[in-house]
């Protein structure tokens, strides 16, 4: 129902826009297309894998890897998973929603997400170039430990 309102409200408001300048809301609605143009080949491949590997990987393997009786190895190999792995944000939220619900815990998928937004391996050598060896090591040395606190604490608190 709430997702019924919000497309009422962004129907409105498009409404309203066009009504006020058709030019500039026009242009906008270009400006976007053109955006979304650009996120759908990413977009789509991201979800292909996503598709393929939670068909591929039964619920019980999912378990038995994340789930909750994985414990501290369980929430270290999702925070190497994630650390490693380049997803926009857009995509891991299903994808840490379809894992809860294929029998990951709490804890694994928290560290498997907040390493995913904060540390980055794969950017890294971009990051050494931009702001140097020291400063991208400690940042993402320090980005890596508040995951895991962050994790162990969402573990405490909803187990």
């Amino acid at each position: 129902m709430f997702t019924y309102i919000l497309y009422g409200l962004a129907g409105t408001g498009l409404a309203i826009s066009f009504f006020k300048d058709r030019a500039k809301t026009k242009a906008a609605l270009k400006k976007a297309w053109m955006s979304f143009e650009n996120i759908l080949p990413q977009f789509l491949s991201i979800l292909i894998i996503i598709g393929l590997s939670l068909s591929m990987l039964s619920p019980q393997t999912i378990t038995n890897i994340l789930g909750t009786s994985s414990g501290i190895w369980g929430m270290l190999a999702a925070s190497l998973i994630g650390s490693i792995t380049l997803i926009p944000g857009f995509v891991a939220f299903p994808l840490a929603a379809a894992l809860l619900k294929s029998g990951a815990g709490y804890m694994q998928i928290a560290a498997f997400v907040s390493t995913l937004m904060m540390v980055g391996i794969v950017t890294l050598p971009l990051e050494i170039k931009t702001f140097g060896k020291r400063a991208a090591a400690v940042r993402n040395i320090a980005a890596f430990i508040f995951s895991l606190c962050a994790a162990f604490v969402i573990g405490v608190v909803l187990s």
